[in-house]
């Protein structure tokens, strides 16, 4: 049996339906439909409680599945597992993006062993399909065990809002720990989004599937294969700067000033509960699809720490995987010091991003709003980081530290004997800001390219990128 009871069906679609409501009408052609567990006696059903099937979304193929939760709890047999492994054996052939749609109460009682190697197999087909194929996963109901590391591997995780995942269910839980606890509490969306295993959260299975098909508009068929093109659709905001205070220390949502860049409402941010001091997005400009990676001031004031950087490197390396040329958007006071930091393993995970950004392919794009200090410098893709293009609002201050704290450590004799020392800081810091922070003396040295006004942000990126895609220019 299930080790999760399964959630109530009441209202929600079946397998076949959800499949119907993620791919193009009338192009579902299903793959072993007469699979049947030989394990099971007169329990046993065709199918065995998953469709696997090849389709097409928006005009492109994709190989699909959707298991069933009510039957057995969507437990994974031998020939269920069987079905699964041949959806995404036929992706790798074909090069074909997978949905899953996952409901499972994990490894099927009944089945011992044979259940978890067909677990197994999954697990080795879809890490042999990473960077290969995007991979999706609607979990849409209680997924366990098995059925909540089947997702995990996948490159993009959308839950429904009744959906859960967990190692070991609420009933586990309490058999050994003590613990009283219901599945929402223990995996439920509210968990999930919050700790980055979850990507988005949609309504139900229906909302659910309208995202996943706007997502796969953003994303290649296979890895080297060409992004899809779009219309441009000029920004929401003509002046990005129009959101951003010019005081460096004061907040705002970032994602003002990028919708100011972008093509219009086409940002689809990614965990955005999870690390909210960092923004990480699909979107477009110029209509091509790109990877956006933004501190956000609202949040720690756009510090970079421990959390912030492992999703942000998460995400430039899935960009770099199927091509998504990346824009960095930086303005951000350093990485977050203290002891909770250093316990957190801050090193580690700057240096996942460090990693991520310098060893990453695609086209490289960097955008310096306000200020850019210490290791955040280096981490959000500077020039000697392997930046294509370093760009700076004429105000952006860059360098090791802020010019205050700067002066605290180069100039601290003389603060020391000044009469009036806060005075004096300012006095030293506008003069330190002005010979090594501003945006032009960064420029004279070669670590910015070029000093743009904000309104001209778009057109100098887009530009960048239309020159990387020269490809697509006809030959006269």
């Amino acid at each position: 049996m299930s080790v999760v009871a399964p959630i109530e069906p009441a209202a929600r679609l079946t397998p076949a339906e959800r499949l119907e409501a993620l791919c193009d009408p009338g192009t579902i052609r299903v793959l072993r439909s007469r699979a049947r567990s030989d394990r099971l006696g007169a329990r046993a059903i065709a199918g065995d409680g998953v469709i696997g099937a090849t389709a097409t979304v928006n005009g492109r193929p994709i190989a699909c599945y959707a298991q069933d939760g009510t039957y057995l709890g969507g437990s994974l047999g031998e020939r269920h597992a069987d079905t699964i492994v041949r959806v995404l054996t036929t992706a790798q052939r074909a090069k074909l993006p997978v949905v899953g749609f996952v409901e499972s109460g994990g490894a099927r009682m009944q089945e011992g062993t044979a259940a978890l190697g067909g677990y197994g197999r999954i697990f080795r087909e879809t890490v042999a399909l990473n960077g290969v194929v995007p991979q999706i996963s609607i979990v849409s109901g209680a997924s366990a065990g098995g059925g909540a590391y089947s997702p995990a591997l996948t490159d993009l995780i959308v839950m429904t809002r009744d959906a859960a995942m967990f190692l070991t269910g609420p009933s586990v839980v309490r058999d050994a720990l003590g613990e009283e606890i219901d599945a929402a509490s223990l995996g439920g969306p509210g968990v999930h989004e919050r700790n980055g295993v979850s990507h988005l959260v949609e309504a139900d299975e229906a909302a659910a599937a309208v995202r996943v098909r706007e997502l796969l508009g953003y994303l290649p068929t296979a890895a080297g294969h060409r992004l899809p093109r779009t219309t441009s659709l000029a920004p929401a905001a003509h002046d990005p700067a129009a959101f951003v205070p010019s005081s460096p220390r004061s907040a705002y949502d970032v994602r003002d000033a990028l919708n100011g860049i972008i093509d219009r409402e086409s940002l689809i941010e990614l965990c955005p509960r999870w690390a909210r001091n960092v923004v990480t997005g699909l979107a477009r400009l110029d209509g091509r699809p790109i990877g956006l990676v933004a501190n956000q001031p609202r949040y720690l004031g756009g510090v970079l720490d421990a959390q912030a950087a492992e999703k942000a490197a998460r995400f430039v390396n899935f960009c770099d995987a199927f091509g998504i040329p990346l824009v960095a958007v930086v303005d951000t006071p350093g990485f977050m010091p203290g002891s909770r930091q250093e316990q957190a393993g801050v090193i580690r995970h700057g240096a996942s991003l460090v990693r991520a950004f310098a060893a990453a392919r695609v086209p490289k794009l960097t955008v310096m709003l306000r200020k850019s200090y210490g290791g955040a410098y280096l981490a959000m893709n500077c020039r000697d980081l392997g930046s294509d293009l370093v760009l700076a609002w004429p105000e952006a201050e860059l360098g090791i530290m802020s010019a205050r704290a700067a002066v605290g450590i180069v100039n601290r004799r003389d603060l020391l004997a000044a009469e009036n020392p806060e005075s004096e800081r300012e006095r030293l810091a506008a003069v330190y800001t002005e010979e090594h922070l501003r945006a032009e003396a960064a420029a004279a040295d070669g670590f910015v390219d070029e000093i743009v006004e904000p309104a001209d942000t778009r057109d100098r990126l887009a530009w960048a990128l239309r020159s990387f895609a020269a490809d697509e220019w006809p030959i006269p």
